[in-house]
């Protein structure tokens, strides 16, 4: 007998320092049992906070709690509102196919209002997408064509221009060296912020 399929709803609220210019946003969070803390990214084996820690503070674990069994939520808390960074996902309601976090098999029911977003953050003008799914959900909002890995397009949102940035995923599904990745996130933030 087949399983019903279940929609999760989103489980966490947007991140939205009121200064950000830069929106993150990836496709939808892992299941629960696969979080080491309450926030975005919270898998131990997705590599996001460590792209972070080495582009930086040179450092792929700086944001690891002193045990290394978790990432330290308040840490990265403190340093995206520094930073200027939102973060959020795509999906705010999904169908998982398969019991794990692949966006492959992740089926969107409701798509974020990206716009709602937008517009709390006034001083936004760049989204970063990580990942395939991500990418596909903002091209089809904003009606533009996908830039390539590591690239940038121009999108507008009402009387504002921004910059999407389409990056790799952080996930190690996804094939490339961690180093690898860490440097396409590199260009991004350095254009993106000033230090």
């Amino acid at each position: 007998m087949e399983k019903p399929n279940i929609i999760e709803q989103h489980p966490l609220e947007p991140f939205l320092p009121p200064n950000a210019s830069i929106l993150m946003l990836g496709s939808f969070p892992p299941q629960r049992k696969r979080w080491s803390m309450d926030f975005f990214y919270p898998n131990l084996q997705n590599d996001m906070w460590r792209i972070f820690g080495i582009i930086f503070f040179n450092d792929k674990e700086y944001f690891l709690t002193n045990d290394k069994k978790a990432f330290d939520k308040e840490r990265l808390e403190e340093f995206l509102i520094q930073k200027g960074i939102a973060l959020y996902d795509t999906a705010s309601a999904v169908i998982r196919l398969q019991d794990n976090a692949s966006d492959k098999f992740l089926e969107v029911v409701e798509p974020t209002d990206i716009g709602l977003l937008l517009r709390q953050l006034p001083d936004c003008r760049s989204i970063i997408t990580t990942g395939q799914k991500a990418t596909d959900v903002i091209c089809e909002y904003f009606s533009v064509k996908q830039p390539s890995i590591g690239d940038k397009t121009e999108i507008s949102f009402q009387d504002r221009t921004l910059l999407l940035y389409r990056m790799p995923s952080s996930s190690r599904a996804y094939p490339l060296k961690l180093e690898k990745k860490s440097e396409i996130y590199r260009k991004a933030f350095s254009d993106l912020i000033t230090k």
